[in-house]
């Protein structure tokens, strides 16, 4: 029922006839409605509501190219991070049964593995986080509909359900959560009918056998990184350089690493057409740039990693007024999240400039949600995020590449130190640990403050998320020598790196 304030009404009649009433003055069914049921959205929703606003979350996933579907949780749960984590383990668990005979383990009989044994524990995994977001909502009690959202002024959304019926929806703030989803390159003749993406990957219960994987972003060397892992033949298609916008020098450790693992690339190359042949298998033509001839191959699966677009297209921004930008179909935001249309705000994926990562977007998310509570005006900060690239050698880095460091303050104020060290856990085992390294970019006067911190080897991941924090509090190369390492432990070897790239000396590790 419509509530009854005075004052100036505007008056809207839904396709289900029932009327929505909004007092111009500030009176609204909801505080906040958040579109976008990701783990940005879902953060900002659940911290409105624990501080006393009346929150709805608005979320639906539309079937990929291929039919495939998912429930609430965004990217990260179900197609993205969290899959691909324990898909990442089951690689790392083979290479360690390929270790453990060496450590006396009796292993009798070939090892194998088994696709769809994989990919059934890992979906169920997935469906008990989506129940458990559900169970969360309804405690916080948050209003959860599974409806598409769109825009129709800055304080009113229309929703649309599967069945096609229309109701909208009045809230004093609206803030977009879209995230985005993989795009396929469209101008390659096959790609959309015979190509996948990472939002089908994970969820196919037949393994995709012999797999090309096309793209050099962290999606790309992380999937094809786990498919080699569990004994696929997987080749990578790389158009220019990999993990474009890392450091360099790591992205090259890592790609040399996966093709000593088995990873096959192809460099240099951009895909020309897909066909699938009359036995099923998918014949794929491709031209090496450097040679400027074409090539074939036939794989069973083609994954398309080639970039994201947001899930911006459908909310009707432009006709609301919300600005984008019409090359990357982002929204602009400013510091606070907020875009060109007072009380509308987006962040996470869809906002332009914003790194496209979950635990940026669930801190943005909170932070936004205590502003607009009257909490704080604490911002977030963008500057120095600690990410891993969970590809076979795994590589983690927070601050600076030593690209951009020299970029900003120029080559002869900066210093890199650097060291090649051997992991205890690859000694008995003989595994190569020659791409297991470690930089340190610095300022080069005064304290020598740290501007980048880079690493690859085992658990990466877990040793950079340390260090971020003494990063954040502007951690010196004075600093992390004082630190006493945790020995023995690869961790303990950022404590004691002290060779720098200038005095050309060996930075390989010896001794214990």
């Amino acid at each position: 029922m419509a509530a009854f304030c005075r004052g100036r009404y505007r008056w809207k009649r839904t396709n289900c006839s029932q009327f929505v009433t909004r007092n111009l003055t500030g009176t609204f069914e909801y505080h906040l409605v958040v579109i976008g049921g990701g783990s940005g959205g879902l953060a900002c929703s659940k911290e409105a509501a624990q501080l006393g606003q009346k929150v709805a979350v608005l979320d639906y996933v539309e079937p990929s190219v291929k039919g495939t579907k998912w429930g609430i949780g965004g990217t990260c749960v179900n197609v993205g991070c969290i899959p691909k984590k324990l898909m990442h383990q089951a690689a790392l668990l083979g290479t360690a049964l390929n270790d453990a005979q060496k450590y006396g383990w009796e292993i009798h009989g070939p090892i194998s593995h088994n696709w769809r044994t994989m990919a059934e524990a890992v979906q169920n995994h997935v469906r008990s986080l989506n129940w458990g977001h559900r169970v969360q909502l309804q405690d916080k009690k948050v209003k959860y509909l599974n409806v598409k959202g769109s825009l129709v002024d800055e304080h009113t959304v229309k929703c649309l359900s599967k069945a096609g019926k229309e109701e909208t929806l009045t809230a004093k703030n609206i803030v977009i959560a879209t995230g985005g989803r993989p795009k396929y390159p469209t101008h390659v003749p096959g790609a959309i009918e015979h190509g996948i993406t990472s939002d089908d990957l994970f969820w196919l219960k037949e393994t995709p056998g012999k797999t090309l994987v096309v793209g050099a972003s962290y999606v790309a060397l992380e999937c094809a990184g786990f498919l080699t892992g569990i004994g696929l033949d997987t080749t990578v298609m790389v158009r220019s350089i990999p993990l474009r916008g890392f450091d360099q020098q790591m992205a090259g450790l890592v790609t040399d690493y996966m093709e000593a693992y088995g990873t096959k690339f192809c460099w240099r190359s951009v895909p020309k057409s897909v066909a699938k042949l009359s036995s099923g298998a998918l014949q794929v033509t491709w031209t090496d740039t450097q040679t400027g001839q074409d090539k074939q191959d036939t794989f069973d699966s083609v994954l398309w990693a080639v970039g994201r677009v947001p899930e911006t297209k459908s909310l009707n921004l432009e006709n609301v007024g919300v600005q984008l930008n019409q090359e990357s179909g982002k929204i602009f935001v400013g510091a606070d999240e907020s875009t060109s249309v007072p009380n509308i705000y987006a962040f996470g994926d869809v906002g332009e400039g914003r790194p496209e990562l979950t635990p940026t977007a669930i801190k943005a998310g909170k932070l936004l949600a205590r502003r607009l509570a009257g909490q704080t005006s604490e911002l977030m900060n963008y500057d120095s995020v600690p990410t891993t690239v969970f590809t076979p050698l795994e590589y983690g880095c927070v601050g600076l590449a030593e690209e951009e460091a020299e970029r900003r303050y120029g080559k002869d104020s900066i210093e890199v130190y650097h060291a090649f060290y051997k992991p205890l856990e690859f000694t008995v085992s003989e595994r190569d640990a020659s791409r297991c390294y470690i930089k340190v970019v610095c300022e080069r006067s005064g304290d020598q403050k740290i501007l980048g911190l880079h690493f690859t080897g085992p658990n990466a991941g877990e040793v950079t998320q340390g260090f971020a924090m003494g990063f954040r509090c502007g951690a010196t190369l004075t600093h992390l020598k004082e630190t006493v390492g945790i020995h023995p432990t690869c961790a303990e070897e950022l404590t004691k790196v002290n060779i720098s790239k200038r005095s050309g000396l060996d930075p390989t590790v010896t001794g214990c």
